[in-house]
């Protein structure tokens, strides 16, 4: 266990033996002391030809004693790229054995500055501090005029602009004349914070492992490729069965009902259909009664349409009642679930009506926004209510936990 050390049991008295087995629960492993698990599976789901790259991963939990439910994330600490590391290094003149005490951190000793950068501190996302640093640094004229203006009041939106393209690694290579201490540099990040995953597994389907459906991210800025942190640490540099990739289990309001009879709608297109697949496990598991309806989308039905064997196989057995499916780029005029909820209005509302369940995993920022809407039309239409009668009948399906949410 990290950060601990325990004494042989051979050396520990009967009783509190007794004690420490008593204390060992699912607790024992959390965010501030996260279990060293396994990466077991590493597949592309999307087919040849997509745009996306959208993979699911098995993580062991054997050995860990760790619980988690249908609708629960798994937390993981990711570790940044090498390469970008070593690019540090160099732009800093340093060996990465430099001691280093980023204040953030609130550490008792220092660390190495490798370590730091590796694995403790966030590399993107640079602020206006950090050029206010390197303006007060620079020793090159044409790097000190451009900095001015940067930092400058009237080069706000230029700024804004500017650091939206780079990372950390960019201000270094683009001001050299500005020597930074490996001290003063570290000053100026942020904690590398651990990315949470919905998990896309019931326990009682895996109990000893997690499932997750992950979204790589890859892109360029500024001509450097970047990456997302934590996708591209499980996808790329992850070796099977080998290395320990630090978990923790988050805990969520978001979950199937307590009652196994009660029918359930899910919205969760991409990666947001990941609970929803947990969802189908636990209800398959738990002998569920309950109807079961998906809204899923993504691009094309041809190369991005997540699990389609398993939810056809679902829809077969009669676990899964309807999957309304909106691909968006399959047709001239793009299609989203939100549409699909529309075309459906009535019986929509005839489950909400009878009591089902709405759920809704994925983006916070559009769709999640755009479902909440039709929802809204739907029940004020079929319901035969004005706006305010819709918004408070809504308003009354979250407090009685029956509208969730896992946006992002």
């Amino acid at each position: 266990m990290a950060g601990m050390v325990l004494a042989t049991p051979s050396r520990l008295p009967a009783k509190l033996l007794v004690i420490m087995s008593s204390a060992i629960s699912p607790s024992l492993y959390s965010k501030d002391n996260p279990f060293p698990a396994r990466l077991t599976e590493n597949r592309l789901l999307n087919k040849a030809g997509s745009r996306k790259e959208t993979r699911h991963l098995i993580v062991s939990l054997a050995g860990s004693e760790i619980h988690y439910k249908a609708g629960d994330s798994l937390g993981v600490f990711p570790s940044n790229r090498p390469s970008e590391v070593e690019e540090l290094l160099t732009l800093l003149a340093a060996t990465g054995d430099e001691p280093v005490s980023p204040a953030m951190l609130k550490l008792s000793a220092p660390i190495s500055l490798r370590e730091a950068l590796g694995s403790r501190l966030a590399l993107a996302k640079p602020t206006r501090k950090i050029l206010e640093t390197l303006a007060a640094k620079a020793t090159d004229a044409e790097e000190q005029a451009r900095l001015a203006v940067l930092v400058s009041p009237e080069g706000k939106d230029q700024l804004v602009a500017y650091l939206e393209d780079r990372e950390f690694v960019d201000l270094l290579a683009e001001f050299p004349s500005a020597k930074l201490t490996p001290q003063e540099f570290v000053d100026h990040l942020r904690k590398l914070m651990p990315r949470l995953y919905s998990i896309a597994s019931s326990s009682r389907a895996h109990p000893h492992e997690v499932h997750l459906t992950v979204a790589i991210v890859r892109y360029q800025t500024n001509h450097r490729s970047r990456v997302g942190v934590a996708s591209t640490f499980l996808a790329d540099r992850i070796a099977l069965n080998d290395t320990p990739v630090p978990v923790f289990v988050s805990d969520s309001h978001f979950g199937v009902p307590e009652h196994g009879a009660t029918d359930i709608i899910m919205v969760g297109p991409g990666t947001g259909v990941a609970p929803f697949r947990a969802f189908m496990q636990e209800r398959v598991a738990t002998a569920a009664t309950g109807l079961n309806w998906l809204f899923y989308g993504d691009q094309h039905r041809g190369t991005d349409y997540l699990y389609e064997e398993e939810w056809q196989a679902w829809q077969a057995q009669g676990k899964l009642a309807r999957a309304d499916l909106a691909f968006s780029r399959d047709q001239l005029l793009k299609v989203y679930v939100q549409d699909r909820m529309r075309e459906n209005a009535a019986e929509l509302w005839d489950w909400i009506k009878r009591g089902a369940h709405f759920y809704v995993c994925g983006d916070a920022k559009r769709m999640a926004k755009d479902v909440d809407v039709a929802l809204h039309q739907i029940i004020g239409d079929k319901g035969g209510m004005d706006a305010a009668q819709a918004i408070a009948y809504v308003k009354q399906m979250k407090k009685d936990k029956r509208y969730q949410r896992d946006v992002y």
